[in-house]
């Protein structure tokens, strides 16, 4: 029976330990949700879950490694794995359309990306970078949106005022 608990305790050595990884995940979580709550009130298809997902998933990609004394030059190899990995995912959110400038999905791809980079800063614990990082995704996904209608708005009523 001590095997069973052992096998199914693997990795948890004590109690702080155990604490440090919830939290780690728990902020990874967070950050996700910053990013996926914007793109899901801006009616994108990638919202929460998948935002939350991809971040929880990048903190785990770091903290296994780290957890098993891996080195740190082995760990950047899978972060490098991780990045092209996720680039890959990205590019399949990414649709282009018949016309010149008609492509779609390059901010879900990107969004996509840098949550995974935000994970991998929770899992490896600096959460004031992973904080910080959410923090101005949302500031360019939610504020720079609104200047860019702004000036979508302001270029039409020119183009249509001279007609």
């Amino acid at each position: 029976m001590d095997i069973i608990w052992e096998e199914l305790a693997g990795g948890i050595p004590d109690p702080v330990h155990l604490v440090r990884l919830t939290m780690r995940l728990f902020v990874a979580m967070l950050v996700g949700a910053v990013v996926g709550l914007q793109r899901q009130s801006a009616g994108q298809p990638a919202g929460l879950r998948t935002h939350m997902l991809v971040a929880m998933a990048g903190a785990l990609f770091v903290l296994v490694p780290v957890e098993v004394g891996m080195a740190w030059s082995e760990v950047s190899r899978v972060i490098q794995g991780l990045a092209t990995g996720i680039g890959f995912l990205g590019a399949g959110a990414i649709l282009k359309g018949y016309g010149e400038h008609e492509v779609h999905g390059l901010t879900t791809a990107a969004g996509i990306w840098l949550t995974t980079a935000l994970g991998v800063a929770a899992g490896l614990g600096r959460w004031s970078t992973a904080g910080l990082g959410a923090l101005l995704t949302w500031v360019v996904l939610a504020l720079v949106s609104h200047l860019e209608q702004r000036q979508a708005t302001t270029h039409a009523a020119r183009a249509g005022g001279g007609t």
